[in-house]
């Protein structure tokens, strides 16, 4: 009876020992917890739209990547706002507008003219290009103003400040997608001349050494490039004019602008 009584207090005890122990063991050698990699942070992209085949503002290069006055200008702005990225898309220029209003695109830079009409549906930048309209004609050809363009063949590109001088006057122009568009059928006798911003007109000269081109400067006013954003966003508005304003003062928007115009960018 004792042995029995005995044994049964010792098996207890080594059984309460035993699970102290398996107790202690867990306690100090926890089982690892696995860790999961911190992510990467994600990038900050400025969605850029433009129409892509307006040199020297915008154009691809032979690699087919964008280029131009205006892609280096906004990669730029786009770096100093903090951007990791600028994604550029090229859209036709009449189709900038819809697709940034409808949420598309941040920002649009194609050698927009600011104009009341376009300030009553997107929000500019301050201005940051100054130009005038200019006439191409063939050589041999001596228009001198707009209204010496009456009943000739005029061309123009959709939806541009070029277009709207010339029916102001109460002429019917005929509209093409792109600007070199129309210089090229000016070139093959489509049309009598061609009415479009002074640098492009300028720049297809060069570049068409050999063809038989004049222009001249239109009697229009002045007009100033702004870079267009959604209506009501005034953050992007606003960061986008400290950094041009930053440029122009440091010296970085006349170092583009030489780059591409070969001379010093003027005052406005």
């Amino acid at each position: 009876m004792f042995k029995s009584k005995f044994r049964l207090v010792l098996t207890g005890l080594l059984s309460l020992s035993l699970l102290t122990l398996a107790g202690c063991g867990s306690a100090s050698t926890p089982a690892p917890t696995p860790t999961t990699p911190a992510p990467a942070a994600a990038d900050k992209v400025l969605k850029v739209g433009s129409d892509i085949a307006y040199a020297p503002f915008e154009f691809m290069d032979e690699k087919q990547q964008p280029t131009g006055f205006d892609i280096e200008l906004i990669q730029a702005l786009g770096a100093d706002m903090g951007f990791t990225k600028v994604n550029i898309e090229t859209t036709a220029f009449d189709g900038l507008i819809p697709a940034l209003q409808a949420g598309k695109y941040d920002a649009v830079i194609s050698a927009m003219t600011i104009t009341d009409d376009r300030s009553k549906n997107v929000q500019f930048s301050d201005k940051y290009f100054k130009t005038v309209q200019y006439i191409a004609m063939k050589k041999g050809t001596d228009f001198k103003k707009l209204a010496d363009l009456k009943g000739k063949k005029v061309g123009v590109q959709l939806n541009t400040t070029g277009q709207f001088a010339v029916e102001k006057l109460g002429m019917t122009p005929k509209k093409y997608d792109t600007t070199p568009d129309a210089l090229n059928d000016l070139l093959n006798g489509g049309l009598d001349a061609v009415v479009a911003d002074a640098p492009v007109v300028l720049w297809f000269q060069a570049q068409n050494a050999s063809a038989q081109i004049n222009s001249v400067e239109a009697d229009t006013d002045q007009e100033y490039y702004g870079i267009a954003m959604k209506l009501g966003n005034k953050e992007l508005a606003d960061k986008m004019n400290a950094s041009l304003k930053k440029f122009i003062g440091n010296g970085k928007y006349n170092e583009i602008y030489k780059k591409w115009f070969k001379k010093d960018a003027p005052k406005f």
